[in-house]
């Protein structure tokens, strides 16, 4: 239901040579695997023998315990019928010895994998001992061959083939390269992916060397990445032989070019890393692209009624999904969209030979809309006095958000208004017969749209276009008032989650060009999030704050991203929220506001279904004209409903 599996990369102490002892330290992983709950265990290449067994490998004798080994690798995981293991053996197949990977499930060899491309080059010589498995078509082999036959039949072969994809339950499909498959200019785990192979495996040797380290880090985040898939990749450890090289036991298991676990130490053996990996990511993520499952010229083979066991809470999860977590990548991502933000308006602004007209609250949104302009304007070598700053105080209007308005217009240098609305607004009240003491929706939208009216009149004085400071959390909860603040010329932050919004502004305020109003951008900063529709308490405070009304906006935002990204279930998200929000909310709580968020969500597409145009800057995005397309009267019964069994 989550689509989440667990991998496990295990480097077990390998005495080269030694079958038994290595088949003993093979299975002593597979349980410890399986004790975790893993639903797929992988070990380094050539595990059951030793990489580095040389002319051993032209041994009868090596061969024959391979077998013994083989079936007691069968025989433990018979006992573990809730893990798959991928080990790296050599096997002799019509005359020829292949470098082979086996995968071995419930007492069974599914299926053989040679390797395909043979290394022959800086002491690697592969050559010497192993077979291409390029031209090898799909070959039965008995179950006598392989040492698996016995008087009960229970064991009766396995199929060898370089393109095979296996399902180890509930249709995951997973492929499997060894090695320097993965590192020639046509990986074979690019056509595994392309045929629909979700998970990659590799079996892998691979000698420490200067540099080599980071080129294994690089080379596995980028397949990772251009395969959509998870790729683990479990390499020979430091007990091979040392007689001309070092193994180094590198691990990684990565998933769309994340690394998600990694073993510590350079030189590494005898140990385990596991992680989940997101099925449901990767599938979301295959739909849109189309790029893979097209072309399954491949082999599958079924286990589908196995079920997977991974509930994903080794999976890394972040609260604030559209925030980096990295203060260096948090710094880098709010530049990165801030200069989206400025070309978009830029262009717009010269295009039009317009100026920027701006609603100033001394709130957040209206407060980064207004670093935009400002930027763009410089950028355009037009004087700052160009940009022009409306605040328009009412009912609501904290003596703190007025004071921080002006002193942010001013200490940008922008020509400055203030137009108060409360005398126009009472007037429209009186006019359409509304009890001004009835704190209601039409109290606080009248406000909402005397203010857009404003702006619009006002901009056509000054020559110049309204510049919308409404934000993707807004959009999509439908808090803006039709109309109102719903409306502009061009949205600058229509694709800024809210809680993103605060680390963009915290970001250009150590800009120098930004350094005379850094300390009203602090303490803006650190006003609570409100409308400002209704009147402030008898200290003169903010009365009304947006949260206490529609939620969090951390969970929304929450909830926004695996919806739109990844098109999750109410189920997953709530799973997720769950826990990454332990420490903060408690079930009900989260629920309550799953339930608000997805009623709003469907409820008031009908305001995103005419936004303004305005710049996208990720990958969640709810512009009817790029990234979200819904009709309006689309219903969200099965939504509600299922929040509701949960």
């Amino acid at each position: 239901m989550l689509d989440f599996i667990r991998i496990s990369c295990a480097v077990p102490a390998v005495r080269v040579g030694d079958v038994v002892k290595n088949a003993e330290e093979i299975c002593r992983y597979i349980e410890k695997a399986d004790a975790g709950n893993s639903d797929l265990v992988v070990f380094p290449e050539l595990a059951l023998t030793g990489y580095s067994c040389g002319d051993l490998f032209f041994q009868q004798s090596l061969h024959d315990a391979v077998k013994v080994g083989l079936r007691k690798i069968a025989e433990c995981t018979a006992a573990h019928p809730g893990i798959h293991a991928v080990v790296g053996l050599p096997l002799k197949v019509k005359g020829n010895l292949y470098n082979c990977a086996a995968l071995i499930a419930g007492g069974d060899v599914r299926g053989i994998v040679p390797k395909t491309h043979i290394p022959n080059y800086h002491g690697f010589y592969e050559k010497r001992w192993f077979a291409s498995g390029k031209d090898v078509e799909q070959i039965w082999i008995d179950g006598k061959d392989l040492g698996l036959k016995d008087p009960d039949d229970c064991f009766v072969g396995a199929d060898m083939a370089r393109n095979f994809l296996f399902d180890i339950g509930e249709g995951t499909l997973v492929g499997v390269e060894i090695c320097e498959d993965l590192m020639g200019p046509m990986a074979e785990s690019s056509a595994l992916a392309m045929g629909g192979a979700e998970v990659i495996v590799n079996l892998a040797a691979s000698p420490e060397a200067i540099g080599k380290r980071a080129f294994r880090q690089d080379l596995v985040k980028h397949q990772s990445k251009a395969c959509c898939c998870a790729y683990a990749f479990c390499s020979a450890g430091c007990t091979e032989s040392t007689q001309d090289t070092v193994f180094s036991g590198h691990s990684l298991i990565a998933q769309q070019g994340k690394i998600l676990a990694e073993n510590a130490k350079q030189i590494d053996g005898d140990y385990m890393i596991t992680m989940d990996c997101d099925l449901g990511r990767i599938r979301a993520d295959r739909m849109v692209s189309k790029h893979f499952g097209e072309d399954r010229n491949v082999v599958d083979q079924g286990w589908s009624e196995n079920i997977l066991r991974a509930d994903g809470t080794l999976y890394p999860l972040r609260k604030l999904p559209f925030v980096p977590s990295n203060q260096t990548e948090r710094a880098q991502r709010c530049e990165e969209i801030f200069n989206i933000q400025v070309a978009a308006l830029k262009q717009r602004l010269a295009t039009i030979n317009a100026n920027a007209v701006i609603g100033i609250s001394g709130g957040l949104d209206s407060t980064l809309a207004l670093l935009v302009a400002v930027e763009a304007t410089r950028q355009l070598g037009k004087p700052l006095s160009t940009v022009y700053g409306v605040t328009m105080p009412c009912f609501g209007t904290s003596d703190r958000t007025y004071q921080n308005s002006w002193e942010l217009m001013k200490t940008l240098g922008i020509t400055a208004k203030e137009i108060n609305i409360r005398n126009a607004v009472t007037q429209h009240f009186a006019d359409i017969g509304h009890d001004i003491s009835k704190h209601d929706g039409t109290y606080e939208n009248s406000q909402a749209r005397e203010r857009t009216q404003i702006l619009m009149d006002y901009a056509s004085i000054v020559g110049g276009i309204v510049v919308g400071t409404g934000d993707l959390s807004e959009l999509a909860l439908g808090w803006c008032t039709y109309n109102g603040d719903h409306m502009s010329m061009y949205g600058v932050n229509a694709d800024i989650p809210k809680t993103l919004i605060r680390w963009i502004i915290e970001t250009v305020a150590q800009k120098p060009e930004f350094a005379a109003s850094r300390a009203v951008l602090e303490d803006i900063l650190d006003t609570p999030i409100s409308p400002e529709l209704l009147p402030p308490d008898a200290e003169g405070k903010i009365s009304q704050q947006t949260e206490d009304i529609v939620g969090p906006y951390a969970l929304h935002d929450f909830f926004l991203y695996y919806m739109l990204r990844f098109g999750f279930t109410p189920t997953k998200i709530y799973a997720l929220a769950c826990r990454a929000f332990k420490d903060d909310f408690d079930g009900d709580t989260i629920k309550k506001w799953l339930k608000t968020f997805y009623r709003r969500f469907f409820t008031q597409q009908f305001k995103r279904s005419c936004v303004p145009d305005g710049a996208s800057v990720g990958s969640v995005g709810l512009s009817p004209r790029s990234t979200w397309r819904m009709p309006s009267d689309a219903s969200g019964r099965i939504w509600l409903d299922e929040i509701e069994k949960l």
